[in-house]
């Protein structure tokens, strides 16, 4: 998708932290492309300093104007930024449709953990992969090379993440209207993490036994429930409020509709860990329901092995429901993904799932899985290396 751009102006918005949007701006420029990049704080000018960088000082209300003058004076033919539910994005994106101006948005992997997203208009919710199963059951899937492996991700998207936000924050004056569409106060940010550090410790020991009984197969047959991050931008595209929203309509209806033989297990995202603990809703969901014994609440577990032992799985609209439906799991998705499709995914309401999940069309999920592999993602991580630009 990047090449198409080739000897085009290109503007650059907000990437992630770190030095991903200036490797972009390398192989665009390799491309013959003319780059523009746009920076709304000092974190940012950490990480991309140079002569094409446009810094935006001005309010959040005045940035749709400011864009299209820029659009305008640089003759841009197409914009690139990272993630389309920022603020900032979301205005720009809006103001681009008007005028004709290309959209490429990346995004973490659909595909987790070796892909990196990129999609024109929009992800997730936004997207605009076909949604018709007869689309994908008409394709005929060629051989794709295996991907790379991407280590050490999680390291480097902590030191980039912590250089970025201590930048902004000690330089802030600098960009005295910016709002981050995230808290990343330094020292409040490494309090929880601190925080999150402990829980860990503590969550490795408590969910030591049950980690153990998953990786053996040795639970009685048992529902997956993995957890978002309460600020992921995927809440955008579903109607619960919160994620104890979520929870709560989870736990109720299994309670009144799932077989009494059969368990809820639900795991906290590791990168909310530093941030909720849901252990004490789900306690007393346990005993409003009547569920004490059959609701399991774990954080440190293995995740492929809680997936792959799974009767069922739901969740809200998290790219663990992929690696579900590659091992065959049957899924139930209450928001609004990209592989939410008939065949795929149980279409009927939550009541009906407990007791009749379904089963998953593997033919048609190694064709949507094709599709999606070839035409929106990218072998590599926006912390790490990319091998596919």
């Amino acid at each position: 998708m990047l090449a198409e751009l080739a000897g085009q102006n290109v503007l650059l918005l907000q990437g992630p932290a770190g030095p991903f949007f200036r490797r972009v701006a390398v192989h665009l420029r390799r491309q013959g492309c003319r780059v523009t990049k746009v920076n709304f704080n000092s974190g940012e000018d950490l990480y991309y300093p140079g002569p094409d960088v446009v810094r935006y000082r001005g309010r959040l209300e005045d940035w749709p104007d400011f864009f299209a003058e820029l659009v305008s004076a640089r003759s841009i033919a197409a914009v690139v930024l990272f993630g389309d539910c920022r603020p900032l994005h979301a205005a720009a994106i809006q103001r681009a449709r008007t005028l004709g101006v290309r959209v490429l948005v990346f995004e973490e992997g659909y595909l987790r953990p070796h892909f990196v997203t990129l999609e024109e208009n929009g992800v997730n919710g936004h997207s605009s992969l076909p949604r018709d199963p007869e689309f994908y059951r008409r394709l005929e899937p060629q051989a794709v090379p295996p991907a790379r492996p991407i280590n050490g991700a999680f390291t480097k998207s902590m030191v980039h993440t912590i250089c970025y936000a201590t930048v902004a924050a000690m330089l802030s004056r600098r960009y005295p209207h910016y709002r981050h569409h995230r808290d990343i106060r330094p020292f409040h940010q490494a309090g929880l993490w601190i925080r999150g550090g402990v829980r860990r410790a503590l969550h490795t020991v408590r969910d030591r036994e049950l980690d153990r009984r998953l990786r053996a197969g040795d639970l009685p047959p048992y529902f997956f429930v993995p957890l978002q991050v309460h600020l992921d931008s995927q809440m955008r595209h579903c109607s619960f409020a919160s994620i104890e929203d979520f929870i709560r309509e989870v736990a109720a209806s299994f309670a009144r509709h799932a077989p009494a033989s059969a368990h809820l297990l639900l795991k906290l995202h590791p990168m909310d860990r530093a941030y909720r603990d849901y252990g004490p809703l789900i306690d007393a969901l346990a005993a409003e329901h009547d569920l004490r014994g059959r609701l399991l609440y774990a954080d440190v577990i293995d995740i492929q092995a809680a997936v792959s032992g799974a009767v069922g799985a739901v969740m809200i609209n998290s790219t663990v429901g992929i690696s579900a439906l590659a091992q065959g799991v049957p899924v139930k998705c209450l928001g609004n993904a990209v592989y939410n499709l008939p065949g795929l995914t149980h279409q009927g309401p939550l009541d009906d799932f407990w007791r009749a999940p379904g089963t998953v069309d593997r033919e048609l999920f190694e064709r949507f899985h094709w599709w999606l592999r070839t035409k929106t993602q990218l072998n590599g991580s926006v912390w790490s290396d990319i091998y596919e630009l």
